[in-house]
């Protein structure tokens, strides 16, 4: 992946969406000195089953934040959409556009939003509202006379996020080495507890999940001749 940027902008729909592959690369790029911010879209409040959404909803905030301090992000914001009843429309463009604006980052990244994994197993629909929505807002955002209301917000256009990342895509061709960064990847994830605790019957034991993480990055790493890489399919904008 090319790494002639500064600044980038992560926008994905829950807490936890990056911590299952993109954050080791995050971890890298923040060790280099490059400046992350974290959006979500929601704050994962419909996800633990046993939790009311309002608890839940603070309890995964702060295990959100506790996650990006782990790999050196400072900041991320929530925009408070109802979690697992997003839509792509004007709305997530608006909030995505006005994120770009402020922050101006050069790099977007969102995890995989197309209909299916590389595995095939089915996406989310959360996830592929957030990805089409964020790449949209790119261009909306470089727009003067798209969303006038946020010009009287004092946010000028900001044309500069010029690519794309999409971490876990099945159409992946570009990658990250994170030789060496896997481990802060893993403590990342590590920072969801509760969340991970909250999946019940479908929690799977940590020794396990970080078993199968491992696995999975070495298995690109051994295509990109490094011992792990995270892999990205990459859109020019």
């Amino acid at each position: 992946m090319v790494d002639d940027w500064s600044k980038g902008m992560a926008i994905v729909a829950h807490p936890d969406d990056l911590e299952y592959g993109a954050v080791a690369a995050i971890a890298r790029w923040a060790a280099a000195g490059k400046e992350i911010v974290y959006v979500l879209a929601t704050s994962g409040e419909a996800g633990i089953d046993g939790m009311d959404p309002e608890q839940a909803r603070l309890v995964r905030e702060k295990e959100q934040r506790a996650a990006a301090a782990v790999v050196g992000v400072r900041t991320v914001e929530f925009l408070g959409h109802p979690d697992g009843t997003l839509e792509y429309g004007l709305a997530l463009r608006r909030d995505f556009a006005r994120a770009i604006r402020r922050h101006r980052p050069e790099m977007l990244v969102t995890i995989n939003c197309r209909s299916t994994f590389e595995n095939g197993m089915v996406n989310q629909a959360d996830h592929i509202a957030v990805g089409q929505a964020m790449i949209d807002a790119a261009r909306d955002a470089g727009n003067r006379w798209v969303f006038r209301e946020l010009l009287e917000e004092g946010l000028e256009p900001w044309p500069g996020a010029k690519r794309a990342a999409i971490v876990a895509s099945p159409h992946a061709r570009h990658g990250v080495d994170v030789s060496g960064y896997v481990d802060a990847g893993l403590a990342s994830l590590a920072e969801h507890s509760a969340y991970l605790e909250g999946l019940g019957e479908e929690a799977v034991p940590w020794e396990d999940l970080s078993r199968f993480l491992r696995n999975r990055l070495q298995a690109v790493g051994a295509r990109m001749n490094c011992a792990a890489a995270v892999p990205f399919e990459v859109l020019n904008l």
